[in-house]
């Protein structure tokens, strides 16, 4: 194709446009007892710990051959991300997340209670009115006395309620090196 043609001292000079198009492609084995559904522009997983729903980006492709998905398009950074994912969401179908957290407090005992999807901590730094923060997705939390327990198919779901839980937590205007009270992740 023809861009732009110009004349030098007599000599035509032709500018002409080469387009390669490169197609990266990664393909991902579909594990045991997860059912994996290209409608659209949604991806749909469907395993015994639970169902995860992403949209697809416009400019990938995602296809279901057999026990593989297929990622493919021809921006290589948008392949990679959305191949990572479709595996998070795999594992998260197949095994599940999950996060582990203790209570510690130094100054005023605290407890953390559900109510339907969201989280309370009461008497956090002896305070009178509970902090709130919001429970996402599919991500049940379980609390047993001082343990706090996440866990969901959906890693961003679960990892955006433990970053709330943090996030509400939070001290203020108090030296953080005496205030340590707080949840804590546990290996």
């Amino acid at each position: 194709m023809l861009k732009k043609s110009k004349s030098v001292e007599g000599f035509w000079l032709i500018f002409t446009e080469i387009t390669i198009k490169v197609t990266h492609v990664i393909f991902m084995q579909i594990p045991d007892k997860v059912s994996v559904d290209v409608s659209g522009s949604s991806l749909k997983v469907k395993g015994p710990c639970g169902e995860i729903i992403k949209l697809i980006h416009s400019d990938v492709s995602v296809k279901v051959n057999g026990k593989e998905v297929e990622v493919s398009g021809e921006s290589k950074m948008l392949v990679n991300t959305f191949s990572a994912h479709v595996a998070n969401m795999l594992k998260g179908a197949s095994e599940g997340y999950s996060i582990s957290l203790k209570s510690v407090f130094a100054h005023f005992p605290f407890t953390v209670e559900i109510k339907g999807k969201e989280f309370l901590v009461k008497n956090f730094l002896g305070e009178k009115t509970p902090r709130r923060g919001k429970i996402v997705g599919a991500t049940k939390v379980e609390v047993k006395g001082q343990d706090v327990k996440l866990f969901g198919p959906d890693k961003e779901a679960v990892t955006q309620t433990f970053a709330n839980m943090r996030l509400r937590l939070k001290i203020r205007n108090k030296d953080s090196r005496t205030f340590q009270d707080g949840l804590y992740k546990v290996q």
